[in-house]
């Protein structure tokens, strides 16, 4: 066994020493690093018209110390293309919205002259530069004996200080993972930009100490620094001043925005494989599996069931061949996790399912990924190749004797493939249908073979608990569920975009605090968790805590993590119906509950929404529902539901509107809205009558218009053109 462990340690110190020395090629220490994100997203912003255009600055100003990269996806999604500047000694800059124009400006002004553009900064604009800025810990497992909390004392401090905000600005972030179980409540932490110094305090004289010797005399504090890496240093170090980020965990995506996702040397300088060589060195799976279950660590593809119980399933099935199983066949209307996992970081996506299959015993393992996902598919076919290139893949890996390869499959986009069964049938060639379980896959997968399915985010999180212990990363989240957990913020929402937060933050914090609450300072009405299959919480739960248990007791489900916020506009009928649609297409039609329980709920919905449902029809709805619910063979019919049930639950006075009173109370359903003009408002511009696409709309130039019910066909053209808000939409 010593002499595996040292071989195993020799070949991943080689492969450590040749990284290094790639990276020490590529540029001087005081050189300018342009950072442009390349993701889906990014690209689909303008983000590769960007990067081209930084070239062709770059080459002709002649300068050899300005370094243009890529990196993944940093999960802001409506302010990209976002480009980083970072000079040496200075706070890093990121600019949002960035098109070719504003290139010139970026690159004459912030990168040759020195002076940045304050006011086009991401969720800017800035005042003026600081020459520091102080993030301290405001997480609920930082604290100390004193009698005030971190940020008061700090601030205080600073005040009496005299120093002004030119000097420096102070913000609060979540977590730098720097805890481990014995510092929880005894300490704190604040990180110093640009400096990138994180110190450990545990009394205000510690934070009298930073201010005079560091951001006074200039001298970093020894005795305070946290030696080591930290999950979340690195990219609170690039991104912590932005709100958006600086109150979110990233412990998943912790690499997401830092790393060229495209580059083995980059993975290995943010402990790449590292984990992976610990593993192998002990030359003990149970031990792995120890560690994934002692983390808490939960799957994160919906069903929420215990990642170390299903490992350990695995590794004791019958002997013979085993299979892994990535699945990554992201189909929640609103969720795009994993697809930026494998965008951003697809060798920490890799490198999580190589421990996966040692701990279990597999040689051969898939990513089951679907086809519209075409920079996913590159970037992890680029990343597998890499890691056969680098001997960490295939035969062998490491001198372990351990052997394991890698391939993709490709779905064709069916919702129900994101089942077990299902996508395994897929795998084999066959139709995505579900079967009955038991066997369970673990049992009996594909090629009726013992199988372990887990989905990116969850293989995402081993190299975080192996490097950084199990320990750690179990506290982080609740007594049951440990770690974070990242969602697909959308909708209704000021600030839309990915968010990693832990396990048990409140609707709340992620909403509001992150989100910035409903935009267009709309009332907020409903949160809807878990996409298609998930249900509808209403405001005045927010403070609901977000994890399995809790979700499930609302109405909702966890699922992948797609969170779509409604706000006062929207009809929660036409909402439950438009998720049931999605259901009801993507029903693989095998069982009788889902295939015709969601297309008779769907013929209800619509009788509802189109003015001709009855009180009857409402309890109908409710009974078919609960029946899908409990007679479906597998998840998709089983949460097919949800969306109807909650909003059943929550908002049935709606459901009455629409049935009773023959209205939409948001105004939503086509069939229930009456278009009419305020004769006080009306000045008879002709504007409406001009864009009626079926002419009934009657009146003379300077007199009052009158819209003749009986052939209005609703369109709504004639509110959005009328400019004097005469037209009213009842």
């Amino acid at each position: 066994m010593k002499t595996v462990a040292s071989q195993v340690s020799k070949q991943f110190n080689a492969l450590s020493e040749r990284a290094q020395k790639h990276l020490k090629s590529l540029g001087h220490p005081q050189s300018v690093v342009i950072q442009v994100g390349s993701a889906t997203c990014e690209n689909a912003a303008g983000s590769r018209e960007v990067r081209s255009e930084f070239q062709k600055h770059i080459a002709a100003s002649g300068r050899d110390d300005i370094i243009l990269r890529q990196t993944g996806c940093t999960g802001r999604c409506s302010r990209e293309p976002i480009v980083s500047v970072f000079k040496p000694g200075q706070v890093p800059i990121k600019y949002e919205l960035v098109n070719r124009e504003l290139v010139h400006e970026i690159f004459t002004q912030h990168v040759l002259a020195g002076e940045p553009l304050l006011d086009k900064v991401l969720d800017g604009p800035m005042t003026h530069m600081y020459r520091y800025e102080l993030l301290y810990c405001a997480s609920e497992r930082c604290g100390w004996n004193e009698t005030k909390s971190c940020g008061d004392a700090l601030r205080e401090k600073i005040a009496a200080k005299g120093l002004g905000k030119e000097t420096l600005r102070v913000d609060q972030a979540s977590c730098f993972g720097a805890c481990g179980v014995e510092q929880i409540g005894k300490c704190s932490h604040i990180l110093v930009r640009p400096d990138k110094v994180l110190y450990r305090i545990r009394s205000e004289a510690d934070i009298d100490t930073i201010i005079d010797e560091h951001i006074l005399g200039g001298q970093i504090v020894d005795k305070l620094v946290v030696p080591g890496k930290t999950v979340g240093r690195k990219f609170m170090e690039l991104y912590g001043d932005v709100s958006f980020f600086n109150r979110q965990s990233r412990v998943a995506m912790r690499h997401n925005g830092v790393i060229d996702p495209t580059s083995m040397e980059e993975y290995f300088r943010y402990r790449g494989f590292h984990a992976l060589a610990t593993v192998l060195e002990k030359g003990d799976p149970n031990w792995v599996i120890e560690q994934i279950t002692e983390a808490k660590l939960r799957g994160r593809g919906g069903g929420g069931f215990s990642t170390g119980a299903k490992w350990t399933m695995g590794a004791n099935s019958a002997k013979g061949v085993r299979y892994l199983v990535c699945n990554a066949d992201e189909g929640d209307p609103g969720a795009f996790m994993d697809r930026s996992m494998l965008e951003s970081d697809p060798l920490n996506v890799v490198e999580g399912m190589i421990i996966g299959a040692y701990a279990i015993g597999a040689t051969q393992g898939y990513v089951y990924i679907r086809a519209e996902y075409p920079l996913a598919i590159e970037r992890i076919k680029h990343a597998i190749q890499l890691c056969r290139e680098w001997g960490l893949l295939g035969k062998d890996i490491l001198g372990s004797g351990f052997d394991f390869e890698l391939d993709i499959r490709l779905g064709a986009g069916a919702f129900v493939c994101g089942e077990e069964t299902a996508l395994i049938h897929s795998i084999e060639g066959e139709r995505g249908q579900p079967r009955f379980r038991p066997p369970y896959p673990t049992e009996s997968g594909i090629w009726g073979r013992p199988t372990v399915i887990n989905n990116v985010e969850t293989f995402a999180n081993i190299t975080a608990i192996l490097n950084y212990g199990a320990d750690w990363f179990g506290q982080i989240g609740t007594e049951v569920s440990g770690g974070t957990k990242v969602f697909a913020l959308a909708g209704k929402v000021l600030h839309t975009g990915l968010v990693e937060v832990p396990m048990g933050t409140t609707l709340h914090d992620v909403v509001m605090e992150i989100g910035g609450g409903a935009a267009g300072k709309k009332k907020l009405k409903a949160i809807q968790t878990g996409g298609s299959a998930g249900g509808f919480i209403p405001a005045k739960w927010l403070d609901t805590k977000i994890d399995f248990d809790t979700l499930n007791k609302a109405g909702s489900i966890m699922g992948s993590g797609g969170m779509i916020v409604l706000d006062e506009d929207d009809c929660m009928v036409d909402i439950a119906k438009f998720f049931l649609v999605f259901s009801q297409e993507e029903s693989c039609g095998k069982c009788t509950p889902c295939r015709e329980g969601t297309t008779r709920m769907l013929e209800i919905l619509n009788k509802i929404t189109e003015g001709r449902g009855t009180e009857e029809d409402i309890e109908r709805l409710e009974r078919l529902a609960k029946l899908a619910q409990k007679a479906s063979l597998c998840g998709l019919g089983k949460t097919a539901p949800n969306p109807v049930l909650s909003t059943l639950e929550h908002f049935r006075e709606e459901f009455i509107a629409h049935v009773i009173e023959k209205r939409c109370p948001a105004k939503k359903c086509t069939a229930l809205i009456h278009y009419v003009i305020d004769e006080e408002k009306c000045i008879g511009c002709t504007a409406c009558a001009r864009n009626c696409p079926v002419n009934c709309i009657a009146g003379q130039r300077k007199q009052l218009h009158v819209i003749d019910q009986e052939h209005c066909i609703k369109c709504g053209r004639c509110f959005e053109v009328c400019r004097f808000e005469a037209v009213i939409k009842e």
